[in-house]
């Protein structure tokens, strides 16, 4: 395993007993699974803090192979000054408007901005280092 990355650890909830309403995940996500999902969606959302306030951002990304996730943006940005160093969330999710089926992959992981080169218009990347990843089918519930 690379020294870049901290072995990742799944968890799975089960559906919480008398849940009504709403989806209820179902257990069964190992990490591989998880990390395969996350790679078919092209948007996801990061998580992070402003000022102690919770912000959630919709962003294009892409995995590495060790699964970080790799964000691009403008260099000094707000999400870049914002996040690096920090533990932050990303989410991505596929869910079916008709029956609520689908899934959720969450990460969790401290955040490291990689500057650009100095070429003009070139771009920060913002990369999670995925110390724990959460993965979720969601089923339609039972009526």
């Amino acid at each position: 395993m690379n020294a870049d990355r901290e072995p990742a650890s799944v968890q799975v909830e089960p559906p919480a007993p008398g849940r009504s309403g709403g989806v209820a995940p179902e257990p069964g996500l190992d990490e591989a699974r998880a990390l395969e999902l996350l790679r078919r969606a092209g948007v996801g959302r990061v998580v992070y803090t402003v000022g102690a306030l919770p912000a959630v951002l919709p962003v294009r990304f892409r995995l590495d192979p060790l699964g970080g996730v790799l964000l691009s943006t403008v260099p000094g940005s707000e999400l870049a000054r914002a996040v690096d160093g920090a533990v932050i969330a990303f989410e991505a999710d596929e869910v079916d408007g008709a029956d609520g089926t689908g899934w959720c992959v969450t990460v969790l992981g401290r955040a490291e901005v990689r500057r650009p080169s100095p070429a003009p218009g070139a771009r920060a990347e913002i990369r999670i280092a995925p110390e724990l990843v959460v993965g979720r089918h969601l089923a339609p519930d039972a009526a």
